[in-house]
């Protein structure tokens, strides 16, 4: 293993099989913590290339628990993170209004690490569940419309990496393997991220991973569909730059309407908010554009702007925060 960590700290590339082998030695605790530490910064000053990242993909995929929901025909809700905008927990958001519509929605996430809140993190603080098997899982999707896998629950070689990367507290590239690594094999995945780049190889990799998809890339450096400025979708025969007014979306969104707070628990307090029906004007926008996207993302026949106003609906009436049952803050 130290001759392809000194290959990666010499900039040079990895095959898809050397890859694997990365992957393979951080599950056998064949690196120590000095060599997770150079391997996580050296890759990530070097760049990623497509067959890294499918070498990456696979070995993790392969190492994983075992489940599969892929008889609900779900949609999986994910970003890299890593954008450095701290924003409200969006794609969180979202899933949780999309299930409250009864799409299955199957969200694979992490605790926050080069963010400041991570799905995970707000999620468990609200007292949500995370399944450990294939029958919590299925009981968790049957009951709500989501089934939440927390990542370390479900691949040891995160668990084993957990600390350290929270530690270094900037992105590497485990933040651009969460969104490729859901092993629930969920049908749709919509998902956001950091660099036109990795939306390209996002978007080659999920022609083969999901029956459709769309890859979120914000023309202002956000891994989001925020509103606030042209966004490039990939998606699964097309690639589109959308504005706001396609969603029929008319008014203006600023950064500050995007705050996500600085702590777990203003974080949560926001989600709920908008759950509750009582979110700012831009705030239930995003929210609605991002669930329209994800409808057309099931259903590429629909109209976003219908899409749009019915999630508004939706989310205006509070029903979101009923179908969950959760407690104001």
């Amino acid at each position: 293993m130290k001759e392809l960590l000194a290959k990666i700290i010499n900039y040079q590339s990895l095959d898809y099989a050397e890859a694997k082998k990365i992957i393979e030695a951080i599950a056998s605790d064949q690196f120590n913590e000095f060599q997770l530490v150079a391997l996580m910064t050296s890759l990530q000053m070097k760049g990623l290339e497509l067959n890294e990242i499918k070498g990456f993909q696979d070995a993790l995929l392969e190492n994983a628990v075992e489940v599969d929901l892929s008889f609900y025909k779900g949609i999986d809700l994910c970003g890299t993170g890593g954008d450095g905008k701290n924003t409200f927990n969006i794609s969180t958001c979202t899933a949780l209004v999309m299930a409250s519509m009864s799409y299955k929605v199957i969200k694979h996430g992490n605790y926050g690490v080069s963010s400041v809140i991570g799905s995970s993190s707000v999620l468990e603080y609200l007292g949500f569940y995370f399944p450990k098997n294939q029958y919590e899982l299925e009981r968790e999707i049957e009951k709500s419309n989501l089934a939440i896998l927390h990542a370390p629950l479900f691949h040891p070689s995160l668990k084993k990496v957990g600390n350290i990367r929270k530690e270094l507290g900037i992105r590497t590239f485990f933040n651009c393997l969460g969104p490729l690594i859901n092993p629930a094999k969920p049908s749709f995945q919509m998902t956001g991220t950091y660099s036109l780049e990795l939306a390209k190889i996002y978007h080659f990799l999920m022609k083969d991973l999901r029956q459709s998809h769309k890859v979120v890339y914000g023309l202002d450096g956000y891994d989001e569909l925020t509103l606030l400025c042209p966004t490039k979708i990939y998606s699964n025969n097309e690639e589109r730059i959308y504005v706001k007014e396609d969603f029929g979306v008319h008014s203006s969104v600023t950064k500050s309407d995007l705050f996500g707070g600085n702590t777990v628990q203003e974080a949560a307090t926001i989600l709920v908010q908008i759950l509750q029906g009582k979110g700012s004007e831009a705030q239930n926008a995003v929210i609605a554009a991002n669930v329209s996207a994800a409808i057309h993302c099931i259903d590429p026949t629909s109209d976003l702007k219908v899409n749009f106003s019915v999630a508004l609906e939706q989310i205006l009436s509070g029903n979101a925060f009923k179908h969950f049952n959760l407690k104001a803050l």
